[in-house]
């Protein structure tokens, strides 16, 4: 039987430490390969092929920690662990499957998104729940464009996501102890899905995605926490039911199902009124800034919620 529970972040995850980030940083570097060289692939010359109007004009962070300080379970609870972990993971040839209440279900081969889906540059803040954020150059084309290719039937009301699980390409999901249930499992409402922030990314910094990043294809949806951006999709579902959600089935006191960053709802173990931004305070640094509500996107989304009760639909 496999076993998993809400793993304890230590606190140097919580709050990052500019040694740690050195120190962790350079083992990425060593050991994530041809992940953090950015080879060329197939489709890398289509990525920034289409100017975007979403951008924040604020200092971006660091390449080495957006490919070196990490969330991806699937390879290893230590924010270096997928950077370390993730070399022999094989994202080609790929496939994704959209089914469940369209009228036209389909499987996409990555290509086939390349091809049909002009790719944008977008520049996100991002937010962990861990009150960490960085802001990172996306290479992707928006949900939305797909999802519509599908035919959403009136009946869908949410999208459902899961990710692959290869056992033996992905060292987090082999052993007895499993900090987490497989797949892992993500969720919106249609309407956040359609929105035209939220985003299938498919590069960073202009180049393809790095293994630790989600590749070949992962989800950004910029006004929530980082937990909702499940990476190496391989199916989306439209459904009538709101699906599950990994986190919030496995500890719905810390982890909500909408995820929107709101400063005025702590975590139970931190606030989250402010952030550290990686890489801006020297070497691999960081600062602390001020959280915003959606994280600066409320202008965008904030209408998505107009009624709801922000505390309770945390």
């Amino acid at each position: 039987m496999t076993l998993y529970k809400a793993p304890r972040i230590p606190s140097s995850e919580i709050t990052p430490r500019d040694l740690y980030l050195r120190r962790r940083s350079l083992l990425g570097l060593m050991a994530g390969g041809a992940g953090l060289l950015g080879a060329p692939s197939a489709f890398a010359a289509a990525l920034k092929t289409v100017p975007s109007p979403y951008k924040v004009d604020e200092a971006l962070t660091p390449r080495e920690s957006v490919t070196t300080y990490n969330n991806f379970y699937e390879f290893g609870t230590d924010k270096s662990d997928p950077a370390a972990n993730s070399g022999a993971f094989k994202p080609s040839p790929w496939r994704l499957v959209v089914d469940g209440m369209v009228a036209k279900p389909k499987t996409f081969g990555i290509e086939d998104l390349i091809k049909a889906y002009p790719v944008e540059e977008r520049i996100y803040r991002m937010r962990c729940v861990e009150a960490w954020s960085m802001v990172i150059p996306w290479n992707g084309f928006p949900l939305a464009a797909l999802l519509k290719t599908v035919e959403p039937l009136g009946s869908a009301k949410h999208v459902a996501f899961e990710t692959i699980v290869r056992p033996e390409e992905m060292p987090g999901q082999t052993g007895g102890f499993q900090p987490l249930p497989w797949p892992y499992v993500e969720g919106l409402r249609l309407d956040e899905a359609m929105h035209p922030l939220t985003l299938l990314a498919v590069g960073l910094y202009g180049e393809t995605l790095p293994n630790q990043n989600g590749a070949p294809i992962r989800l950004v949806v910029p006004w929530k926490y980082g937990f909702k951006g499940i990476k190496s999709i391989v199916k989306i579902t439209l459904t009538d039911k709101q699906p599950p959600s990994t986190w919030n089935v496995l500890a719905p006191q810390e982890y909500g199902f909408y995820a929107n960053v709101n400063p005025a709802v702590d975590h139970p173990r931190w606030s989250q009124a402010s952030e550290r931004r990686i890489g801006t305070g020297g070497f691999f640094g960081s600062s602390r800034v001020e959280t915003l509500p959606f994280n600066g996107y409320a202008d965008e989304v904030a209408s998505l919620y107009s009624g709801m009760d922000l505390t309770a639909n945390y």
